[in-house]
């Protein structure tokens, strides 16, 4: 197995650690609970596990609104518990992926915080502000029918701010340079703790200009080629696998003609033809979107 290309044939096991295995008996599963099942997933011939977030959150979307990057959600155990548990899965040869939720935040994130209270803060700038309600508010909203807007007033602000999600998900400004090397410093902490890649969520939303005055939003890709060499000095052989819902002919600006940014894409334009052929019975579409999806990378 060429260790630098282990992702090429990766068996990739996808959990939630509150509903996987409970080890205390509250009825939420845990850290401990997972390292009991260790022998089993190897069984199975996982050698990838990749874990759906598991750091302290709110929980209203399912963990996805994150309150701290740094820390373990004290219901699933500890930071001591989660090393523990990286370690088991290495010594049977296997490596853990976690999802890496950078496109925003909690609106408990005591970033977020400081930057609503403080229009001096230094996390001011960490999130995108308009002092009106944008014209194009009611625009490009991920869950439309549940969502109504992409901008919230925030009472103690006294300005809107956005976010592409729900409104206790602010987006992050990643176009700030602190955010960005925020991201990296998130990434090389848990590189530190023995995780060997990331599934990074809403990557198009991660890359995309965003304010009030943006009505076409651009995406930088060169932020993407900026994670992928943060992580190859790091660890030569972690891996981003992104999360992009976009057409064929935009797959190759997420993995680079060379392959420098991305090493992975989840390929959404076969699983949505995929779920039509089962529906229908007709599989033309799909024998058409895995054609479609067939260039990339030799190393992605």
């Amino acid at each position: 197995m060429i260790n630098d290309l282990w992702y090429k044939n990766g068996v990739i096991y996808c959990l939630s650690v509150a509903t996987f295995m409970d080890a205390n008996g509250d009825g939420i599963g845990d850290f401990q609970g997972l390292i009991r099942r260790l022998d089993y997933l190897n069984g199975l011939g996982v050698n990838t596990i990749w874990l759906l977030p598991f750091q302290p959150s709110p929980g209203h979307d399912d963990g996805y609104d994150i309150s701290d990057y740094y820390g373990v959600d004290p219901r699933y155990g500890t930071l001591g518990d989660f090393v523990e548990f990286a370690h088991g899965a290495k010594q049977r040869g296997m490596r853990v992926i976690i999802d890496l939720v950078v496109n925003h935040t909690s609106n408990q994130h005591h970033w977020f915080k400081e930057a609503r209270r403080d229009k001096t803060s230094r996390y001011r700038d960490w999130y995108v502000w308009s002092d009106k309600r944008p014209k194009n508010a009611d625009q490009g909203m991920v869950f439309p029918g549940v969502q109504t807007s992409t901008w919230s007033r925030d009472s103690v602000a006294k300005a809107w701010y956005f976010h592409r999600f729900y409104d206790f998900q602010p987006d992050l400004n990643t176009a700030n340079l602190d955010v960005q090397a925020e991201i990296l410093k998130i990434m090389g902490f848990w590189i530190q703790l023995g995780v060997s890649g990331f599934r990074m969520d809403a990557v198009p939303f991660v890359i995309a200009s965003k304010g009030p005055h943006v009505r076409k939003p651009a995406q930088n890709y060169d932020m993407l080629r900026d994670f992928r060499e943060f992580l190859q000095w790091r660890d030569g052989e972690a891996i981003i696998l992104a999360e992009a819902n976009v057409t064929p002919d935009t797959d190759m600006e997420y993995f680079g003609d060379d392959g420098e940014r991305m090493q992975m894409m989840f390929n959404f334009h076969v699983n949505q033809h995929l779920f039509y052929a089962l529906a229908t019975a007709d599989t033309v579409p799909l024998v058409k979107a895995v054609m479609d999806t067939k260039a990339r990378p030799a190393s992605a």
